[in-house]
């Protein structure tokens, strides 16, 4: 290629997405599942009174929509996508510390303060797959919402990770409209309230914000690194 072309940033993009593939592989799995293993322990056996979660107006403006249970559930999908746009280990070691230390701080918050949503004046009888998501994730561990979380630092992360490919605005804008459709589908599935949402914006901005000044601070981030094609 000549020099002084501008590599396309799905090339680019493309490029990085196979550097240690096993490792993003096995490294998100593994992350997931610990989480997961002490989520559910704080969730099934709380080590304090439980508080359920004041309702506000802002709650009174969703309606219950079930049909928004397929973009919660790809919450999972989308925090997958960030670590797979990293290039080098130390990327992905440090990205992996910040969204530990993140979540670990949800779940110290859930240890000391066990919250819960209050309950939904709903059949769930007739929202089966809503209702089976409530049998697994029960109304604890409300608040902070690590869902929110996990969301916002994943889209601020990849943000900018776009951004150092020179993505066009309409990709970053459907990073942004997946990102605020999760955070949407934690209030209309009925999972969190709007208190549980906030508090979940605000750790997942604070803690991307500290992350990616961290990184930038180190060199990583403010340093765009594309590989030869």
């Amino acid at each position: 290629m000549s020099a002084g072309k501008q590599i396309p940033w799905y090339r680019q993009a493309a490029a990085v997405f196979p550097r240690h593939a096993f490792l993003k592989a096995i490294g998100t799995t593994l992350f997931i599942g610990v989480f997961f293993g002490a989520y559910f322990y704080l969730l099934k056996d709380p080590a304090y009174p439980t508080t359920v979660m004041p309702v506000i107006w802002l709650d009174q403006l969703i309606p219950f929509q079930p049909g928004t249970l397929s973009v919660y559930i790809s919450l999972w999908v989308y925090v997958s996508i960030p670590p797979a746009f990293l290039a080098t280990r130390r990327e992905l070691y440090g990205y992996g510390m910040a969204m530990a230390a993140t979540c670990l701080a949800g779940l110290i918050v859930f240890y000391f303060w066990p919250t819960a949503v209050p309950a939904a004046n709903i059949d769930w009888a007739h929202y089966p797959d809503v209702d089976f998501l409530k049998s697994m994730d029960a109304a604890g561990n409300a608040c902070p919402s690590l869902h929110v979380t996990t969301a916002v630092f994943s889209g601020i992360w990849l943000h900018h990770l776009l951004r150092r490919f020179g993505a066009p605005p309409w990709v970053l804008s459907i990073n942004w409209i997946w990102c605020i459709g999760i955070v949407y589908s934690t209030m209309a599935t009925r999972q969190h309230v709007a208190v549980d949402v906030l508090a979940g914006l605000a750790l997942g901005v604070i803690a991307a914000y500290l992350s990616l000044r961290q990184r930038a601070d180190a060199g990583v981030i403010g340093k765009a690194r594309h590989p030869s094609i």
